[in-house]
């Protein structure tokens, strides 16, 4: 065997002895989070509004069909305590129960077994008795209830009476939940009483995993709280997975902050089952995983792991609902199985959202594959590889919101309706897409009107502006699909690919009378907010349809993913040297100009097919939407 050949598999032996060492080495130590964690989530499902008999139908169904797959913690989403009464909803302020410290406690109503200052001990223990472990989500600060009661905290240092209002700053509202939630003074000595006061008592419940909202992301970067939550949890004594959310625009900086603080931390906006959510991951995956961000050190020893969301599968409710699940996912199976691969090849934590009440074989046999928990777990070396080829050069719109000086590019205008009582179009055109000729255009139906729906379906044979154009008009672009949602200048502010079959949620709020979801379409062509934010939306345009990703196993093989997100079938490649390389390059040995002769073996994971024996290129169709995964075997001919 060559000399290089032989450097090259001890340091691939070399670096599998010492990733094991450090999994080994951190579960000896009782560390957390030493791989993604992985479980069951409400929100998906339930929204708010979650029962305890619901809770624990599902918990009992994870112990049994899951946890053998490494699926432990059951979590609570977000108000477990709201009451769930009339003209309670997810903004509104005034339906909280608090104890007399001014803490959260469960909702007796919802949660029967918590009555009587038990807190959710009663629900703990009964997870715990499934095999599982007990997670709840809890917002930043404090809640404006205990202020508005300007209730005492509990622990206030000697010599000083500190209350709710001494330690809020209103100037700091929570900017989804601002009537709800404000964030607290952590530099003072009532504030960390208050913060330590929660956890204390998150411990003394048998809590396993927390969920601290509305403390990341661009919008809502609370690095004080994060930290004095950090040092909270380990000053309980017990072990909790500590998960940060939401990600709006988080970057990999923001992730260097607070991956030794914590377990997890979501890098995206919220994910729902739309294909634009799932495809505006893949180059938020691609920048944590250059970073060097997956699996870096965490909390007491542990690992972080950048969370690119809950999976959004199976049986669902809407965003913000008061309405429990009723709907299966609007994914497609292609999409499904992107979604999963790319979470699993990015090394996500793997969080269920669907009602497990009624998951159905071919959604169970998705989270439980087998070599996607490998990958999940035990793979390193994870990146997106830009050496990809693809015969379909597509260009994909992107709608986003932009300074309205740089969206000239773009002409939007409103065509009118086929026949009456339906709705108009709004339509938009490019004129020269970047490095391809041509034009794009395309029209969504909709309606000119504040206070009729505006549906964000493509309309079927409306490819081009045609006669009839209304040049200016001041309109709401609304939503029911998405749960009642509107385009709106302020919230959420990402890219969403605009001819799919729905436009992404990403660029939408709930709906309101606010002036950042009304939209002036001028006499130039522009779609431009009417509040002050300056922004007007835009098209894009992104070429290349083909991602792969690449990672190494435990047992010395390849895995490899493509991905195609265009919307029509497209044969994708890579040179098996170029693939190798990439991995080499991982964990730091260069290739020798003699692997270019490597031949490989494997398996068609999806398929579960036999590749046969190749070498040269590596290449496969793959659907729109979709994607294969290899796990290969390789060595010299």
């Amino acid at each position: 065997m060559a000399s290089s050949q032989i450097k090259r598999n001890t340091q691939l032996l070399l670096c599998i002895f010492l990733y094991r060492l450090m999994i080994s080495w951190g579960l000896d130590q009782g560390s957390l989070a030493i791989t993604p964690p992985r479980g069951w989530n409400s929100y998906d499902s339930f929204s708010w509004i979650i029962t305890e008999d619901e809770f624990l139908a599902n918990a009992q169904i994870m112990a049994n069909k899951l946890k053998s797959s490494g699926y432990e913690y059951a979590v609570v989403d977000f108000l477990w305590y709201r009451r769930n009464a009339p003209g309670a909803s997810f903004t509104s302020p005034g339906f909280d129960v608090i104890d007399e410290w001014g803490r959260p406690v469960p909702d007796p109503a919802r949660w029967p077994s918590t009555a009587g200052g038990k807190g959710f001990a009663p629900i703990a223990a009964k997870v715990h008795a499934m095999g599982l472990k007990f997670g709840i989500h809890v917002m930043r600060g404090i809640s404006t209830a205990a202020v508005s009661k300007n209730m005492p905290i509990l622990g206030s240092p000697v010599g000083r009476r500190w209350t709710a209002q001494d330690i809020a700053l209103t100037s700091r509202p929570c900017s989804w939940m601002p009537q709800c939630f404000l964030s607290v003074n952590t530099s003072t000595e009532g504030g960390k009483a208050f913060i330590n006061s929660l956890y204390q008592q998150y411990a003394s419940w048998g809590v396993d995993f927390v969920k601290l909202d509305c403390v990341f992301g661009e919008d809502d970067m609370s690095l004080d709280e994060i930290t004095t939550v950090s040092k909270a949890i380990v000053n309980t004594g017990r072990p909790m997975v500590y998960s940060l959310s939401p990600g709006v625009r988080a970057t990999p900086s923001m992730g260097k902050l607070v991956n030794n603080l914590a377990h997890m931390y979501r890098v995206t906006s919220d994910d729902w089952d739309i294909w634009n959510d799932v495809q505006s991951h893949f180059d938020v995956a691609r920048d944590f995983a250059a970073a060097g961000l997956i699996g870096a050190l965490g909390l007491q020893g542990g690992h972080s792991w950048p969370d690119l969301d809950m999976l959004p599968l199976g049986w669902l409710t809407d965003p913000g609902a008061n309405q429990g699940p009723h709907r299966s996912t609007g994914l497609t199976p292609d999409e499904q199985k992107t979604q999963i691969t790319l979470w699993a090849m990015a090394k996500s934590p793997l969080i269920y959202g669907g009602d497990l009440r009624h998951i159905d074989q071919a959604t169970l046999s998705l989270i439980t594959n087998s070599v996607i928990l490998d990958i999940n777990s035990n793979s390193f070396g994870n990146a997106e590889i830009a050496a990809a080829s693809s015969t379909d050069n597509e260009a994909l719109p992107v709608l986003n919101l932009v300074a309205c000086e740089q969206a000239t590019n773009t002409s939007w205008a409103i065509r009118n309706a086929e026949s009456p009582g339906a709705n108009d179009y709004l339509c938009w055109r490019v004129p020269e897409v970047i490095n391809r000729a041509g034009e794009l255009a395309h029209c969504l139906n909709w309606t000119v009107s504040s206070r009729a729906p505006i549906s964000l379906y493509k309309k079927r044979g409306a490819t081009e502006v045609g006669a009839h154009i209304l040049q200016r008009g001041i309109a709401h672009l609304w939503s029911a699909d998405a749960g009642n949602i509107c385009l709106d200048s302020f919230h959420d502010r990402q890219g969403a690919v605009a001819n799919s079959e729905r436009i992404t949620s990403k660029l939408f709020s709930s709906c309101s009378k606010q002036r950042s979801q009304t939209w002036q379409l001028t006499s130039k062509g522009e779609l431009k907010s009417t509040s002050n934010s300056g922004l007007c939306a835009a098209i894009d345009a992104q070429i290349n349809t083909a991602r792969i990703w690449a990672a190494r196993g435990t047992q010395g093989q390849y895995y490899v993913a493509f991905f195609n997100l265009g919307l029509k079938a497209s044969t994708v490649s890579i040179p098996l040297d170029k693939l190798i390389r990439s991995q080499n390059l991982a964990y730091g040995s260069e290739l020798s100009g003699s692997t270019a002769a490597t031949s490989c073996t494997g398996i068609d994971v999806w398929s579960n097919q036999g590749t046969g024996i190749f070498s040269g290129i590596l290449s496969a169709t793959v659907p729109s939407h979709g994607c294969k995964l290899y796990s290969l075997t390789c060595g010299s001919n």
